[in-house]
């Protein structure tokens, strides 16, 4: 199974230096992104360390272990996991540029899932023993913490809702449209197109199944004339009859979302 052969080298943060200043940081520029204050901008720009290139394969954080440090994607994809004593792999989550990860470890002194990274990811990086100055100075950047959670908190509720009461096809429906809208809302997407880095096993340990049920399902839903999934490109012909098949209600976005 894929998640034997997973990597056992944990990314170290190297003491270097920075090679993107915080106020030139490309997602600035992403519109669904809020804008920083001077002050705010001033104070994150002190918070973090500096960057960390991690290789496809290698896991950022280790279930088990201390981290010292949070971290953003500023490019890349990640995915966060748990193991079974035999190996066995649950995909939570799927972590994309602007996304936090590490606050499980800054709240319980201990990682109680890893995240790999799924493509080779740069990472900033902020030493946890400075998160407190953030909530002591920083109401609007400690709300924004708390509101990245919470956003946490909700893509997990769904995906328990999927592994426990949704179909096969309703899973794995509402899985690629999930994924592909948060692509596109950082700019990832072309159209109605995505080149995925994930493969079919990342996706059947994401969804509770097989991967023999995985491939099954997946071309049951391509031969609805939906979507089109092929050499890992994933295509969107009919959204509309997409959305149905995956009872997908997508939240309705309130303003610029957050990021660190």
């Amino acid at each position: 199974m894929a998640a034997a052969a997973a990597a056992t080298v944990v990314a170290t943060p190297a003491p270097s230096g920075r090679k993107v200043p915080c106020e030139k940081c490309p997602l600035r520029a992403v519109e669904c992104l809020r804008e920083f204050s001077a002050k705010e901008l001033e104070f994150v720009s002190r918070f973090k360390s500096g960057e960390l290139n991690v290789a496809a394969g290698t896991n950022v954080l280790l279930q088990g272990t201390n981290s010292a440090h949070l971290y953003t994607i500023l490019s890349g994809w990640a995915f966060r996991y748990k193991t079974l004593p035999d190996g066995r792999r649950q995909i939570l989550n799927y972590a994309l540029p602007s996304d936090l990860i590490g606050l499980q470890g800054s709240i319980n002194d201990e990682m109680q899932h890893s995240v790999e990274a799924l493509t080779d990811v740069l990472l900033c990086v902020f030493p946890r023993e400075k998160l407190w100055n953030l909530f002591d100075n920083f109401p609007t950047l400690a709300f924004d913490v708390t509101w990245l959670a919470a956003r946490q908190e909700q893509i997990l509720d769904e995906n328990l809702l999927s592994v426990g009461r949704r179909t096969a096809m309703e899973r794995l429906a509402y899985l690629l449209l999930t994924l592909f809208d948060r692509a596109s809302e950082i700019g990832l997407a072309k159209g109605h197109s995505i080149q995925f880095p994930f493969t079919q096993q990342h996706v059947a340990d994401t969804l509770g199944m097989s991967l023999v049920h995985t491939n099954k399902t997946l071309q049951r839903l391509a031969a609805t004339k939906t979507m089109r999934w092929k050499d890992r490109k994933f295509e969107i012909l009919d959204r509309e009859a997409l959305v149905e098949i995956a009872n997908y209600d997508r939240p309705q976005a309130k303003g610029r979302r957050p990021f660190i």
